[in-house]
């Protein structure tokens, strides 16, 4: 074969091979793919020693040498990293979590208990104020009470508020302080 047939396969392989590396890298490949680096290395080995005379033959070969070589060379320090224990496969879900946090679908679960604490803190001083404010006894009222008649009634308003994501605050109505809820904005 000469050099203007192995370019355009070289090329093809090439590209082949970094997707066949990246599905292995997250996960959908379960193994290496070998037999096709062999080929890319056979076809990048054969003109290594040869001569090439044309000008445009000769870079097209350069560039994808480079390119292969560069490659390589990510690629190897990802399997090292992989064999070491230090590599995430599931690169591809994180990024889609990170997409998806972004845009404002996904719930922030590793925040939510500690808001909630603070948010159940902040109401509860607000609920004694307005009990106080109001001439009315706070002796008997626990963060607890209060958390309870949260989450008893979280399931109800959810459905009439049509979200999941609700804000708090205290409001004094007749004389009587109460716990008013609305969607987070």
């Amino acid at each position: 074969m000469s050099i203007v047939n192995d370019l355009p396969q070289l090329e093809r392989l090439l590209n082949d091979l970094i997707t066949r590396y990246e599905q292995y890298f997250i996960g959908l490949e379960k193994r290496e793919p070998l037999p096709l680096l062999g080929e890319v290395e056979k076809i990048v080995r054969r003109y290594a020693a040869t001569p090439i005379n044309n000008t445009m033959y000769k870079h097209r070969y350069t560039m994808l040498v480079a390119r292969f070589n560069t490659y390589r060379e990510h690629w190897r320090r990802i399997v090292r990293l992989i064999e070491e224990g230090k590599y995430s496969r599931d690169r591809f879900i994180s990024d889609l979590h990170r997409r998806q946090d972004t845009a404002g679908i996904r719930i922030r679960s590793e925040t939510v208990p500690a808001q909630r604490n603070n948010e159940l803190e902040r109401i509860y001083q607000e609920f004694c104020e307005a009990r106080t404010a109001c001439n009315l006894p706070v002796d008997k009222l626990s963060r607890d009470m209060v958390a309870a008649s949260i989450e008893k009634n979280r399931p109800a308003l959810a459905a009439r508020l049509g979200t999941d994501d609700l804000a708090f605050r205290v409001v004094i109505e007749d004389g009587k302080p109460k716990i008013k809820a609305s969607q987070r904005k």
